[in-house]
C-alpha cells in the first residue's frame, strides 16, 4: 500500500511538473473575447486525437487534417478516434488528450478551449467554430505547424489556458478587385489562406468594371472572348497615356467552383460582385446593343483607364433588363451564399436623360424628380428594385454600394457603406442591415504612410500634390476604426460587420497586392473579431513582430514593415 502511494504521490508531480512555471503570454490575433492563462503547458506532441462523432464531416476533416500537419512537423503521429459516448466521457473527467465536442450552447463561429498539464477540449456548435478553435490552437504552436517539414527540435507545448471566443461581427470581408488587375486562382488561393488564419469569413470577388468582365457566363460568350481584355493600360497617373500592351484574364465557370470550394473549406464565404448598371464598359463593348442611343465615342471599347465610364446601360429596354436577369441567373446558380452584390456605385445617368427607350421608362413607371433625386435616379431604384426580386426567386439577397440609397430602396436590401460612414449610419436608421467599409479606414489601396516618397504609386499619389499625404491609411488608422462608434445604440443591430477594399488600379503585381493588404488585413481582423475593450495596439503590433510577421515570411509574402 505504501508503495502505491508512493508512485501515486509521483505521477502527481509529473503532472504538476509545469504548475510552478509562470502563466505563459498568449497573443492570439483576432484577440479572443475571454482569455484565462493558467500554469504549465500540454504536449501534444504524439498526443491522443478525439472528435465527438456528433460533429460534422467537415468539422472532423478539418480535425485531421491538423493532426496529419501536426504529426508531420512534430515527428510524433497523432492519431484521430470518433468514439460513441466521448461527450460523456469528457464530462466524468475521465481523459488524457484532445478532444473536440459538439456544444450546442456555444455560439455560432464560436469557440471554446481548455487546457490543462493533461488535456485540451475544444466545443463549438458549428464547422466555423472548431476551424476557428484549430487556427487559436496553431497559433499557440511553434511556427512550424504551418511548415511541410519535420521540426522535432521545436516544442510542441500550447500553454494551461480558459478561451471562450466569439466574433464581435457575422460578415467580416475583404473586397479584391480583379478588373482592373486581374489576379490568377493561385494568388487569390493565397489571399484565401490568410484570411483563413485570421478568421475572416467573406471574400467580396469583384468581378466586372469597365475595365475588364472576368466571369464566364454560358449564354454571353462574348463577354469573355471580348470584354476581359483591354488594348493596353494608362501608365502611372497620366490619364492620356497606354503602355499598348494587349491585357486581361478571366475565371472559367470550373476555376470559380474551385476556389468556392476552397474557400468553403476554409470557412470562407464568395460574395461575387456584377456592377449594375455603371462600370459596364466592358459589357456594352461585348454586346453594343445594350448601350444607350447616341452613346459616343462608338464603337465601345473596353477601358484602358481608370475612373468611371460616362456610358452605360440602356435600362430603359426590356432586352438589356433581360440581360441583367441571365447573367445574375448563372452568378446566382454557380456562387452557393446568400448574397449577390450588384454594385449601383458612380452611374451616371446622363445618357438616360437623352434617350428615348430610358424616357419612355421613366414616363411608363410614372417617375418624377423632387428635390436632389432625379427621375433618372428613380430610374436607378428601379433596375436595383427588380434585381432584388429576381435574385429573391433564386434564394438570394442584395448588397449594394451605398448609392442605391438614393431615391427609394426596397426591404431586405444590405447597404455597403463606403463614402465614409454616412450611407450607413443613415441606413441603419432606416431599418436595413449595413457592411461598414468606409474610404476613411477601410480603403487599403490607399498609402500607408504621409510619406508618399516612401511608398509605391497609388490612387493616393494620383490625387495628392505635393509629397505628403493628408489621410493615409496606416496600419494604426485601421486597427482604429470602430464600426459601432458613430451608430445609435438602436441602431446597431444592423450592423452585420465591416470589410477593407483593395482597388487595384495601381497594383499590378503580386508583390505590390501582398504589400498594400498585410499587414493591414491583420488589423481588419482584429476590428472585425475583438471588442473594443480586447483591444490594445501596442500589443497588437508586438505580437505581428514576434509571431505573424514571421509567418508571412514563411509563406514568402511581401508585407510592408512596421513603422518604428
Amino acid at each position: 500500500m505504501k508503495k502505491i502511494l508512493i508512485m501515486a504521490a509521483l505521477l502527481a508531480s509529473l503532472d504538476c511538473l509545469g504548475c510552478a512555471a509562470k502563466p505563459a503570454e498568449i497573443r492570439i490575433v483576432p484577440a479572443p473575447e475571454n482569455l484565462e492563462t493558467g500554469k504549465g503547458t500540454l504536449n501534444l506532441r504524439g498526443i491522443s486525437i478525439n472528435c465527438d462523432p456528433a460533429l460534422d464531416m467537415p468539422s472532423i476533416r478539418a480535425v485531421r487534417q491538423f493532426a496529419d500537419r501536426l504529426s508531420l512537423v512534430s515527428g510524433r503521429t497523432s492519431s484521430v478516434a470518433t468514439p460513441i459516448g466521448l461527450a460523456r466521457v469528457v464530462e466524468n473527467g475521465k481523459f488524457k488528450g484532445l478532444f473536440f465536442i459538439k456544444d450546442a450552447s456555444v455560439a455560432p463561429e464560436g469557440y471554446r478551449i481548455s487546457v490543462t498539464p493533461r488535456s485540451a477540449i475544444v466545443r463549438a456548435s458549428s464547422f466555423n467554430g472548431v476551424l476557428y478553435a484549430l487556427q487559436t490552437l496553431r497559433q499557440m504552436l511553434p511556427l512550424s505547424i504551418y511548415g511541410t517539414k519535420p521540426d522535432t527540435d521545436a516544442k510542441w507545448n500550447i500553454p494551461c489556458c480558459e478561451i471562450s471566443d466569439t466574433p464581435r461581427f457575422a460578415y467580416r470581408g475583404l473586397m479584391l478587385d480583379c478588373c482592373r488587375h486581374f489576379w490568377s486562382v493561385d494568388e487569390v488561393k493565397k489571399v484565401l489562406d490568410v484570411m483563413a488564419i485570421y478568421k475572416l469569413n467573406r471574400l467580396h470577388w469583384h468581378l466586372s468594371d469597365d475595365q475588364g468582365w472576368r466571369i464566364e457566363i454560358d449564354k454571353y460568350p462574348r463577354l469573355t472572348e471580348v470584354g476581359a481584355f483591354r488594348n493596353g493600360t494608362m501608365i502611372g497617373g497620366d490619364w492620356e497615356s497606354n503602355d499598348g500592351i494587349r491585357y486581361g484574364g478571366y475565371y472559367t465557370k470550373d476555376q470559380i467552383r474551385d476556389v468556392i470550394a476552397y474557400a468553403a473549406e476554409r470557412g470562407i464565404t464568395i460574395v461575387p460582385e456584377i456592377d449594375l448598371p455603371g462600370h459596364m464598359q466592358a459589357a456594352l463593348t461585348s454586346y453594343p446593343e445594350l448601350g444607350c442611343a447616341g452613346s459616343q465615342p462608338q464603337p465601345y471599347e473596353v477601358w484602358t483607364r481608370w475612373g468611371v465610364s460616362r456610358q452605360v446601360l440602356n435600362v430603359g429596354k426590356e432586352s438589356t433588363m433581360k440581360f441583367l436577369e441571365d447573367v445574375l441567373g448563372e452568378v446566382a446558380d454557380l456562387f452557393p451564399g446568400e448574397y449577390i452584390h450588384i454594385g449601383g456605385d458612380e452611374c451616371p445617368r446622363d445618357e438616360w436623360k437623352t434617350d428615348p427607350d430610358c424616357q419612355a421608362k421613366i414616363a411608363e413607371l410614372g417617375l418624377t424628380g423632387e428635390g436632389d433625386i432625379s427621375a433618372e435616379s428613380r430610374l436607378q431604384n428601379y433596375v436595383t428594385a427588380r434585381m432584388q426580386k429576381f435574385l429573391a426567386s433564386k434564394g438570394k439577397k442584395i448588397i449594394g454600394w451605398d448609392e442605391i440609397l438614393e431615391g427609394e430602396l426596397s426591404p431586405g436590401a444590405t447597404v455597403m457603406s463606403w463614402r465614409g460612414t454616412a450611407g450607413g449610419i443613415k441606413a441603419a436608421s432606416m431599418g436595413y442591415d449595413v457592411i461598414m467599409a468606409p474610404t476613411t479606414y477601410c480603403y487599403i489601396d490607399y498609402v500607408q504612410s504621409s510619406d508618399l516618397t516612401a511608398e509605391p504609386f497609388s490612387i493616393t499619389h494620383q490625387w495628392t500634390k505635393g509629397d505628403v499625404a493628408e489621410r493615409p491609411i496606416s496600419l494604426e488608422r485601421v486597427y482604429g476604426y470602430d464600426p459601432l462608434a458613430e451608430i445609435p445604440a438602436g441602431d446597431q443591430s444592423h450592423i452585420l460587420g465591416v470589410q477593407c477594399n483593395l482597388w487595384t488600379e495601381y497594383i499590378a503585381t503580386p508583390e505590390h497586392l501582398e504589400y498594400m493588404l498585410f499587414p493591414r488585413l491583420m488589423a481588419l481582423s482584429e476590428i472585425s473579431w475583438s471588442k473594443p475593450e480586447n483591444k490594445d495596439f501596442d500589443a497588437f503590433k508586438g505580437g505581428l513582430a514576434a509571431r505573424q510577421l514571421p509567418l508571412l515570411d514563411m509563406f514568402g509574402i511581401n508585407y510592408r514593415k512596421l513603422d518604428q
